[in-house]
């Protein structure tokens, strides 16, 4: 008796730990030449170099320029929204909004290449990503946005709007990786000692969560 067309089709096949590796290593590479060349000004020979592969090795794992600057920005939002949607309705307002910016401060110190990119998507007006805006990301927020208004209206928070409360958090954890020469340029030498991260996620801190606390 044929088969079905269900049990003929195969599935795929998981990747070995050295195809993950190399997976990992393409995106990484890509992360890279993309913040500083752009999507245009990228190219494939640049990403597999910088991934210490051949160019046709590279095509084994991704067929083209575009799928990997789609993976590369999915799994950055990935990451990004993690700690966002991990914020607890039932928890402390202040506590849980500070786990999210800690979280945010240490993503943007630890991969500003990828905040970077990320930021040039959006001024090229989110050509790849912007259905998943208008989507995925906006059902979060809107989702996000009734917890806060619900622990303003508890009297656990100040009288804020929750959309400009998360604008802010966005654009003040985001600007240390983006603007990461402006900083340099106006804080010196101060910005390359050891502890600037520290005292600056302290700073930010400090001044959000002081502004949204019960008056």
């Amino acid at each position: 008796m044929p088969q079905s067309k269900n049990k003929a089709v195969k599935e795929a096949k998981p990747l070995s730990r050295i195809q993950e590796a190399n997976r990992k290593a393409i995106l990484d590479a890509a992360v890279d030449v993309f913040a500083v060349s752009g999507f245009r000004g990228a190219t494939i020979d640049e990403i597999a170099s910088r991934a210490g592969m051949s160019k046709p090795n590279l095509l084994y794992y991704f067929k083209s320029k575009q799928q990997i600057y789609q993976q590369v920005l999915e799994q950055t939002l990935e990451d990004w929204l993690a700690p966002f949607a991990a914020i607890d309705p039932e928890g402390d307002p202040i506590e849980e909004l500070r786990r999210y910016i800690t979280a945010k401060l240490e993503m943007s110190a630890k991969r500003p290449e990828a905040s970077k990119l990320f930021a040039n998507e959006i001024i090229h007006g989110a050509p790849v990503i912007g259905t998943f805006l208008q989507t995925t990301l906006k059902d979060l927020v809107d989702e996000k946005t009734k917890v806060i208004r619900h622990w303003v209206g508890q009297g656990k928070l100040a009288p804020i709007d929750p959309y400009h409360l998360i604008f802010l958090i966005w654009a003040t954890t985001q600007h240390y990786a983006d603007f990461d020469v402006q900083i340099r340029a106006v804080a010196g030498t101060q910005a390359g000692r050891p502890g600037f991260a520290e005292q600056a996620a302290q700073a930010v801190l400090s001044i959000i969560l002081n502004g949204i606390r019960p008056r």
